[in-house]
């Protein structure tokens, strides 16, 4: 058997007393698709950051091309031509292609002049590696994320690369786009270099990983061929708990629709969309990300106006120019974005809850009743199990399930009878997501209409009783959950 290119032995790391790591160990093989799991908090990022001589182990070591390593500095590990590629891609949104995918060269080399001639050559050799087209005088802050993070891969294989790590590479790309990324992925396998995959996605362990090691609570709970995994094991090997499906059946529907679209569309996103919406169901919307889905979604909280067709809440026509106009017709929206669009994470959880009703909280001399309002914290942080120490913490300190689940309290808070999702478990691992689940059918059964719009199929079969599959700006079918599949909806979405 080839020398292993990676070992990690027995490897421990604690911070101020919360251990982190412990007694973690793994192996990645020359060529190697090796996929590093585990939800929020289990320790991925801390032994990457090891593996990349960020952080050093307070026990155990590892061993890269043969070579013993207690300690590693980030030199090092970049000699021995380890790469990673982060979330954010460590790229220079202000500089141009060329910069981004030479600026590294130059440093190393300890260059004192410009020359713009050589840049050139070397960015372009960068993105030959990878077939990638890009206009390489183009800022890469105006790039699409599938581009950006073309060129961190394309500026990391400058380096005689023999492992690049990939965090949580497919969370902001479209299925065509990591479809993409997957085939570049499997053209590096054929060149010897390793990937070390981290994901929380069992579909993505499947297609694109040879090998699994799953982290929980800093410790190794499997490792293994990907093979021997099924979505049961890979579940309770994530969280340690077992799951029972639930799909949903929508059990009291209101006999005349709370929401209706009828024939509605916007020039260039979509046209001719009609469906209706009743109390106590879920309804899906998917579709690639140029169908149109985005744009409806969007449409229906007032933050793109439709310039055809119409909307009626209760049979009565509705104007829904506005996100204050939706909110007046009890319509709320999770975004996809929570991050920059649901939440204001400097500030207090507490506030995050209450900032959509703080006007029913506010008295007549401009005070909040900060009884009404504690009593509305408490009520749902309990509600929604949001789990905090403290409710005045800052909204960034929870984990990404938790800041969904204030996402849907500061919606709940209001009264709703209409909840419009989009992309509702976004970048939330598997336990919470399972959670987010249960919570939005107890909100159907208790009368709520939802409307999930999604490209995560299982997601929408588990959730809806009917899912709209959009096509080129069109509903190109409207399905029976029950009686469909992933490989049915596929077939209308391609």
């Amino acid at each position: 058997m080839a020398e292993s290119l990676l070992k990690v032995i027995d490897v421990y790391k604690s911070f101020v007393g919360v251990q982190a790591l412990k007694n973690v160990t793994f192996t990645i093989q020359p060529g190697e698709i090796h996929c590093l799991a585990g939800e929020n908090g289990s320790g991925k990022s801390t032994l990457i950051k090891i593996i990349s001589g960020v952080y050093t182990p307070d026990a155990g070591h590892m061993e890269l091309n043969g070579t013993l390593y207690k300690k590693i500095t980030p030199i090092e590990a970049i000699n021995n031509g380890v790469q990673v590629i982060y979330q954010d891609f460590s790229v220079f949104p202000n500089l141009t292609v060329m910069e981004n995918l030479a600026v590294n060269s130059e440093l190393s080399e300890h260059r004192k002049f410009v020359n713009w001639k050589r840049m050139r050559l070397i960015a372009q050799e960068a993105v030959k590696k990878i077939d990638f087209e890009v206009d390489l005088d183009e800022i890469v802050g105006s790039l699409s994320v599938a581009q950006k993070q073309m060129v961190a891969i394309s500026r990391s294989l400058l380096f005689n690369t023999k492992l690049i790590i990939m965090d949580e590479p497919t969370t902001a790309l479209t299925k065509k786009e990591v479809h993409n990324l997957f085939e570049i992925i499997l053209k590096l396998k054929e060149r010897g270099i390793s990937i070390l995959f981290v994901s929380h996605k069992l579909n993505e362990m499947y297609e694109i990983s040879e090998n699994f090691t799953i982290l929980r609570s800093g410790q190794v709970v499997a490792t293994g061929s990907t093979s021997q995994l099924d979505r049961k094991k890979f579940s309770f090997f994530m969280t340690g708990r077992e799951f029972t499906e639930r799909h949903f059946k929508a059990e009291s529907i209101s006999a005349e629709p709370i929401f209706e679209a009828r024939n509605v569309g916007i020039e260039n996103s979509f046209s001719d969309v009609s469906f209706t919406l009743r109390q106590g169901e879920i309804i899906g919307v998917t579709g690639l990300l140029d169908s149109g889905r985005t744009e409806l979604a969007l449409s229906l909280f007032g933050i793109q106006q439709i310039d055809s067709g119409h909307f009626f809440v209760h049979g009565k026509p509705a104007v829904i120019d506005s996100p204050k106009a939706a909110m007046a017709h009890n319509i709320g929206f999770v975004p996809e974005d929570r991050l920059s669009e649901g939440l204001f994470l400097p500030q207090s959880i507490a506030d995050n809850v209450v900032i959509s009703e703080i006007d029913r909280l506010t008295r007549r001399a401009g005070l909040v009743d900060k009884e009404k309002r504690s009593n509305e914290i408490v009520k749902w942080v309990k509600e929604l199990a949001i789990a905090t120490p403290n409710p005045d913490n800052a909204c960034h300190t929870l984990s990404g399930g938790n800041q969904q689940r204030v996402v849907l309290a500061k919606w709940l808070a209001c009264n709703l009878e209409i909840l419009v999702l989009n992309g509702p478990t976004v970048g939330v691992d598997i336990g919470s997501k399972h959670d987010i689940h249960g919570i939005l059918q107890s909100l159907a059964k208790a009368g709520l209409g939802l409307i999930i719009i999604s490209d995560d199929l299982p997601e929408v079969l588990e959730n809806c009783s009917r899912v709209l599959v959009m096509k080129a700006g069109k509903i190109a079918a409207d399905l029976d959950t029950g009686k469909t599949n992933e490989s049915a909806i596929l077939s209308y979405m391609m």
